[in-house]
């Protein structure tokens, strides 16, 4: 056997395929040993630990975050809004629109969607999120209806994200296990930052400059 095929055999063992390349082609062998992850794959937090650790991470990101009940939501997104322009996906509940506000809300949906010039001159975008992961400090958007098209939580230089707590998990595998992959997804880790070669932090280089998120509980 050449060093070629000792090479892609150990790699068709190690992906448990049961294929053995030699001279003659591919050949069928016994599948090779169950391959078990070594990593953690669930962190076992409790659901007030999930969002301990997510509140901690955001805030270290320098995002502001604050828990609120379902009762307060339209309250605390008006706190947030009130006197701006902002963009608010087709698919977004209603009831999180406080009268004050609603008249200031343009609708986006890829149907209808807006301009980047148009996106670029308003205040703000109001969204909610798909996943969040504790660990990392990560919020996830999938295009879902009430998140809408990647570019409105792009351009805004506001951006207002709703998580609800039930779609918090502690760990990435557990993240990517809730979400279709197949979709337009976008992660958040903080404000859109990064670091000149004199490691200043630089923000809104390529998204909001401003994250406010509310933690549903």
């Amino acid at each position: 056997m050449s060093a070629r095929e000792d090479i892609l055999a150990r790699i068709h063992v190690a992906l448990a395929t049961g294929a053995e390349v030699t001279p003659a082609g591919p050949e069928v062998t016994p599948a090779g040993p169950e391959v078990t992850p070594a990593y953690r794959i669930a962190s076992g937090l409790t659901e007030d630990e999930l969002v301990a650790r997510l509140v901690d991470r955001l805030e270290d990101y320098k995002a502001r975050v604050e828990v609120v009940e379902h009762q307060a939501l339209a309250e605390a997104i008006r706190i947030r809004l009130e006197g701006k322009n902002f963009v608010a996906p087709h698919g977004l509940p209603g009831e999180w629109l406080h009268p004050t506000i609603a008249e200031n809300a343009l609708a986006d949906s890829r149907e209808a969607p807006l301009g980047v010039e148009r996106l670029d001159a308003v205040d703000a975008v109001l969204t909610s999120s798909a996943a969040s992961i504790a660990e990392t400090g990560t919020i996830v958007l999938d295009g879902s209806p009430d998140q809408g098209r990647r570019a409105i939580s792009l351009v805004p230089d506001h951006h207002v994200c709703i998580v609800p707590g039930a779609t918090i998990v502690g760990t990435v595998p557990e993240g990517f296990a809730r979400l279709d992959i197949t979709r337009p997804l976008t992660l958040i880790s903080g404000p859109s930052a990064t670091s000149d070669i004199e490691l200043e932090r630089v923000e809104g280089v390529h998204g909001p400059r401003m994250l406010d998120v509310l933690i549903v509980r």
